[in-house]
C-alpha cells in the first residue's frame, strides 16, 4: 500500500509502497486469447512460515504540538529528545505541478531544483560550503503529479538556528541565476532523452495520458522545448505568485522544544507576508468506459512491458482501506497473487506488481512488469485470469488474514521513525482527517472482510473497461494486443505513430 507521505522527507518509512497509473479498457473477459483456458490458478505455496499474533494492533501515536503563525503557516513539532538531531519539512500547497501553465510542463519542478541555486546573500558554492560546514543537508523537491513543492532539511540540533536560517534563505530568498538555470538544462536534456529510451516510463508516460486526458495528472515530464522557454523571470515570477505561507505546512521533528521553537519562529518567518494566493484543485476526470490499447514500438526488444489499469479513488473515499488489502493479495509483493502466478509458477518475468495511488484526486490501480515477448499472449490470459478471479470469488481467509497482517504489520514498523510520525501528521492535516485517524488505521484494516475485497474489485477494478500500454517490439506483439481492441500506436513523445514496417519474412503472434 502507498501512505501520503513525501519520501525524502521520511527515508526510514517502512510502508510498502503501492504506485499506481490505470487506464480503461473493453471487452477484455470475453476475449479469446488462444491460450490454454484449463490452466488453473497458481499454486504456488509458502511453507513453514512462522507463527503470528493475529491480535489488533492499537497504538495512541504521539500528538505534534500544533500552532499557526500569524502569517498563516501551520507548524506541526514532534519532539524528540532521543538523539541530538532535528529535521524540517516546509510543505507548500499550490506551488507544485498540478498548477502550472499547460505550455510550461516542469516549471514548478525547476524553481524546486533551483531554489539552492543562489539567493540574494549566498552563491550555491557558498550555500554548500556552509550546509557542508555545519554536517546539515538540503534539498528540494516537486513532483509530476502533485500539488505542493517541498523543501527538506536536517541536521545537529545543536545547529539548528544556523541551518534553519540558511533553509528560510534559500526558500525566501532565491535569485535563479541566470547562468545556475543554464547549467541546469544542460544537464537535464540529456536526461530527458535518455528517460524517453526507458520502456517503464514510456508506458507510465502512455498511461498517464490516456488517464487523465488533458488534466494536469496526465502530464508526467518536463520537454526540452519547456526547458528553453524557462528564464529565470518565469522561475521568480512563479516562485512570488505561489510560494505563498497561508497554503503552507511546516513540520519539524526531533531534538527541539516546542514552546521556544515556536516563538522564534513567529521572529524568523515574519518577513513570510501572507498573500491572497488560494488553492483549488479541480476533480479528476471520470474513468474510461471503453477499451483503448496503446503500443509504443521498440524494434527488435525481447521483452514487452505491460501496464493495465483504471482511475479509482481519491484518499479520503471510504474504500480505501478495502483497496489496500486487495492489492496486497493481488499484485503489492512477493507474496501476492500476480508474483507467484506469472513469475514463480510460469516464469514469464522476474516480477509483475499491482498497485493503488490515491491523492487529492482520483489516483489509479494499476498492474503491470516486464516479460518476455514471445510469452507476451500467455501473460495476458494470466494477468486476466488473475483480474477476474479477484472480483469473482471470494479472497479465502488464510489469505486475507495474511495480507491484512502484512499491511499492519508494515505500518508499525514505520512508528519507530520520528520523520514517519511527522508524516502522517502532515497527511492528516492534508486530508482533514480526525486527530485518531492513526490511532484507528490497524483497526480500519483488520475490520476488512473478504466480501469488502470482492465488493470493490467489482467497483473499481473490470477488465472490461481498462486500459492497456505495451512497449515493445510491434511487429512480434501487435496481433496479440489487437485482441483486447483496437491498437493505437504511439511514439516516445506520445505523439501518434505510424503503423510498423513488417521486415521480410517478419512474424507476429
Amino acid at each position: 500500500m502507498r501512505f501520503t507521505m513525501r519520501g525524502k522527507f521520511f527515508p526510514q518509512a517502512a510502508v510498502v509502497a503501492v504506485l499506481a497509473c490505470a487506464l480503461p479498457a473493453a471487452g477484455w473477459s470475453q476475449v479469446d486469447t488462444g491460450q490454454d483456458k484449463a490452466i488453473p490458478p497458481s499454486k504456488v505455496e509458502r511453507l513453514n512460515r512462522a507463527p503470528v499474533s493475529k491480535e489488533i494492533l492499537k497504538v495512541t501515536l504521539p500528538r505534534p504540538v500544533e500552532t499557526t503563525l500569524p502569517n498563516g503557516i501551520r507548524v506541526l513539532i514532534l519532539e524528540d529528545h532521543r538523539f541530538p538531531l532535528a529535521a524540517v519539512e516546509f510543505d507548500i500547497d499550490g506551488a507544485g505541478q498540478m498548477y502550472e501553465p499547460a505550455n510550461l510542463p516542469g516549471l514548478a519542478v525547476t524553481t524546486a531544483r533551483m531554489l539552492d541555486q543562489g539567493t540574494k546573500t549566498r552563491t550555491s558554492k557558498q550555500i554548500a560550503e556552509q550546509i557542508d560546514s555545519l554536517g546539515a543537508s538540503l534539498s528540494a523537491s516537486s513532483g509530476f503529479g502533485s500539488g505542493s513543492t517541498s523543501l527538506f532539511a536536517s541536521g545537529l540540533s545543536d545547529t539548528f538556528d544556523q541551518w534553519f536560517a540558511l533553509a528560510s534563505e534559500v526558500l525566501l530568498h532565491p535569485s535563479f541565476p541566470a547562468d545556475e538555470l543554464a547549467q541546469y538544462r544542460s544537464r537535464a536534456k540529456p536526461a530527458l532523452l535518455q528517460q524517453r529510451a526507458q520502456p517503464g516510463f514510456l508506458a507510465f508516460q502512455t498511461m498517464s495520458r490516456a488517464l487523465y486526458g488533458t488534466y494536469p495528472a496526465a502530464v508526467v515530464s518536463s520537454t526540452p522545448e519547456s526547458l528553453d522557454a524557462v528564464t529565470p523571470e518565469l522561475l521568480a515570477n512563479w516562485h512570488d505568485a505561489h510560494y505563498a505561507p497561508q497554503n503552507t505546512v511546516l513540520a519539524i521533528s526531533g531534538d527541539v522544544h516546542a514552546d521556544a521553537l515556536i516563538a522564534k519562529l513567529r521572529q524568523s518567518l515574519a518577513e513570510w507576508k501572507r498573500s491572497k494566493e488560494t488553492v483549488k484543485l479541480q476533480p479528476a476526470p471520470p474513468p474510461a468506459t471503453q477499451t483503448k490499447v496503446f503500443l509504443v514500438d521498440r524494434p527488435g526488444s525481447v521483452q514487452t512491458t505491460l501496464l493495465m489499469g483504471n482511475l479509482a479513488i481519491d484518499r479520503t473515499n471510504p474504500d480505501y482501506p478495502a483497496l489496500v488489502v486487495l492489492n496486497e493479495v493481488l499484485g503489492a509483493g512477493s507474496a501476492s497473487r500476480l508474483f507467484l502466478n506469472l513469475r514463480e509458477e510460469k516464469g514469464y518475468t522476474y516480477g509483475v506488481y499491482s498497485s493503488v495511488t490515491a491523492r487529492k484526486y482520483a489516483g489509479p490501480w494499476t498492474a503491470g512488469g516486464d516479460l518476455r515477448t514471445e510469452v507476451t499472449g500467455g501473460a495476458m490470459t494470466e494477468f486476466l485470469r488473475e483480474l477476474n478471479r479477484i472480483r469473482d470469488e471470494k479472497v479465502p481467509d488464510d489469505e486475507m488474514d495474511a495480507a491484512k497482517r502484512t499491511v499492519v504489520a508494515s505500518f508499525a514498523l514505520s512508528l519507530e521513525s520520528p520523520q514517519q510520525l511527522i508524516g502522517y501528521a502532515i497527511t492528516r492535516k492534508a486530508y482533514n482527517f480526525p486527530a485518531d485517524y492513526w490511532d484507528k488505521y490497524p483497526a480500519q484494516i483488520t475490520a476488512v472482510t473478504a466480501d469488502d475485497v470482492q465488493r470493490v474489485a467489482k467497483k473499481y477494478i473490470n477488465p472490461a473497461t481498462m486500459q492497456l500500454v505495451a512497449v515493445g517490439d510491434a511487429e512480434k506483439i501487435k496481433s496479440v494486443l489487437e485482441k483486447y481492441g483496437p491498437v493505437e500506436m504511439v511514439d516516445a513523445s506520445g505523439k501518434p505513430a505510424a503503423e510498423p514496417a513488417k521486415s521480410p519474412g517478419g512474424n507476429s503472434q
